[in-house]
């Protein structure tokens, strides 16, 4: 598939902002079923200082400061993607086996995936979020087959709710409530499996939307997405939506990851001044063409 993404966010401010410093997870990453071409970045005001390079994780991310007193910033991401079908993975460890993997790490892939499997700044493991993972993974059972198991049950027992949480809802608020959006669902699914021992990394992006059968699709209507990875031995890293009950495949484009929401934010700054803000994001994703494999 390919696709054309645009990605808008606005900020309004009530006060004048007089400087700003801003990171923005701006172009999606190259994979192995992921190319991108075609990219443009539209700020306004016009930034004073602006560079691009490759954060802690491997993510493209441009960093830019606007110098101009400004009640309003304007920052449009554009460009086209292709993706192709990913490799299937196959479970040739049981979970049990994989965590013993990752405490003695014998590879330099491995002792990688070993970052992902502790606290993070938005991902706190506990107790209850472990116990609720762990009725996915009995004794022997495979690693694959127990992730995809426990996001089944994220996606059956927690209702998709975006006006119960927002962007800074602790995860254990979620989970009391068990309702939420993408970000609390990846959260919670990367928190059962950090609490088991496994390797889990938090996963940004787009999906595309299918509009109900006879309506056009809303322009702008789309969002940004969220989902997980989890590493599978001898294989590598394997994506779960457990917002809509699958795996990751041509349908998620995949911008960046990390350890959580924390570290992928698609723009996040600091200004100097500015009173209160209003944030306004659109975003398109079109399909431009269908290639099989």
């Amino acid at each position: 598939m390919r696709y054309s993404v645009r990605h808008q966010t606005r900020y309004l401010y009530s006060d004048l902002v007089s400087i700003s410093h801003n990171r923005l997870h701006s172009w999606p990453r190259v994979c192995p079923w992921q190319s991108r071409t075609n990219p443009i970045l539209t700020i306004s005001p016009e930034p004073a200082f602006k560079n691009s390079q490759n954060d802690f994780f491997g993510n493209p991310v441009c960093f830019f400061t606007i110098q101009k007193p400004h009640r309003e910033l304007d920052v449009v991401v554009m460009f086209e993607a292709q993706v192709t079908p990913r490799a299937k993975a196959e479970d040739r460890y049981d979970w049990q086996q994989t965590v013993e993997l990752l405490r003695r790490p014998a590879s330099r892939e491995t002792l990688e995936a070993c970052q992902f499997r502790f606290d993070s700044a938005w991902v706190q493991r506990s107790t209850e979020v472990t116990d609720y993972a762990r009725e996915s993974f009995p004794p022997k059972r495979g690693t694959l087959e127990a992730c995809v198991d426990f996001c089944s049950r994220i996606h059956r027992d927690f209702e998709f709710n975006n006006k119960a949480t927002d962007v800074a809802t602790p995860l254990a608020v979620a989970f009391q409530q068990k309702k939420g959006v993408c970000q609390d669902f990846a959260h919670l699914a990367i928190a059962g499996l950090r609490g088991l021992g496994l390797a889990a990394r938090y996963v940004s992006g787009y999906l595309r939307t299918i509009p109900p059968k006879g309506r056009e699709r809303l322009q702008g209507a789309d969002a940004s997405h969220a989902w997980l990875s989890v590493w599978i031995p001898e294989f590598g890293w394997v994506d779960l939506d457990p917002t809509n009950d699958c795996s990751a495949g041509q349908d998620h484009i995949t911008l960046a990851w990390g350890r959580d929401y924390h570290d992928v934010c698609p723009l996040r700054g600091v200004v100097l001044g500015g009173g209160q803000q209003v944030v306004k994001v659109g975003v398109d994703v079109l399909p431009l063409s269908a290639q099989h494999c």
